[in-house]
């Protein structure tokens, strides 16, 4: 039995033909207009799914290299600050031992004793260094300094000295999945702690020099702050290499997934351009075999 096809259902099939063109060039002048091959998950859900996790991963390595930059703000601050106090402790030194010479006067022992002052208020500065409103000495203290430079003199040195960070906290960076950089120093051992510290170290030798005595004798003692110092700047410096590291890292994991997620989501141009040509060519010879098919009056209609 031969089925029957009515004018009606002629017509039906070409506006259905006609309107599935237009929908594909809707569809191709879309995605040149936005650049993008993926706007709503439907267009591809398997890529949709891929772009979220991209994406994703994006949102955190921009959040890691927000971290790894304020860590290496850090610790240039705590390398500036132990560099400066190693000068200032070599400085110290070597009044101790001018101190040392016999035939100096009181008068030139009190000026070295003054000098040597001047050094422990400059590392007491340096204790004090803070970055971004955070002192970089104290851990996770927010005390506001890690020694009070405001102690009463006449405080002795375990009360005027003493660290006020929090023992056993530290400051830490994340900068990937799996590893974090302490990116602060442990003020209580690059400085000591009230009668250990530094300050009451300094505040000896000045002492021992107004008093006539030979300071020489704290010399191992100076030496062994500088130690303690020299140690930290090693380490802050292996930390700061680290950072640096996973900073080189970071942009090397953005371009990737920045090159990925343009892979699944970009269209290529050329390629766009010519689709929507050849649905331009399809649709009007569409066009030109209805007009021959049905009724003048539809196609008028049509247009």
């Amino acid at each position: 039995m031969i089925p029957r096809v009515t004018h009606l259902t002629v017509q039906r099939q070409t506006l259905s033909n006609l309107q599935g063109n237009l929908t594909a060039m809707a569809d191709l002048q879309a995605q040149l207009s936005s650049g993008k091959k993926i706007t709503v998950p439907s267009d591809d859900p398997a890529g949709a799914s891929d772009v979220l996790r991209l994406r994703g991963e994006q949102r955190a390595l921009t959040q890691y290299s927000r971290n790894a930059t304020d860590g290496d703000s850090w610790l240039t601050t705590v390398d500036s600050a132990l560099q400066a106090s190693l000068t200032a402790m070599r400085r110290a030194r070597d009044l101790t031992i001018q101190g040392g010479n016999g035939g100096l006067g009181q008068s030139s022992r009190d000026a070295l004793a003054a000098d040597i002052e001047g050094v422990r208020a400059t590392i007491m500065d340096q204790a004090n260094a803070s970055y971004s409103g955070r002192t970089v000495f104290a851990g996770t203290s927010d005390a506001g300094f890690a020694f009070d430079p405001g102690a009463n003199p006449l405080d002795p040195p375990a009360v005027k000295y003493a660290w006020h960070g929090v023992a056993g906290s530290s400051v830490e960076r994340r900068v990937s999945d799996a590893t974090t950089v302490r990116v602060d120093a442990d003020g209580s051992a690059v400085f000591g702690d009230g009668d250990t510290s530094v300050f009451a170290l300094l505040d000896e030798v000045a002492g021992i020099l107004r008093a006539g005595g030979d300071p020489t004798s704290r010399l191992n003692d100076i030496d062994a702050r500088m130690e303690a110092m020299l140690t930290e700047l090693s380490s802050a410096g292996a930390r700061q290499n680290q950072v640096g590291s996973a900073q080189t890292a970071i942009v090397g994991n953005q371009l990737t997934t920045k090159t990925q997620l343009s892979g699944i989501e970009d269209i290529d141009l050329a390629q766009t351009i010519l689709d929507i040509q050849m649905q331009e060519v399809a649709y009007n010879g569409a066009l030109g075999a209805a007009a021959k098919v049905l009724q003048p009056s539809l196609m008028d209609f049509l247009r």
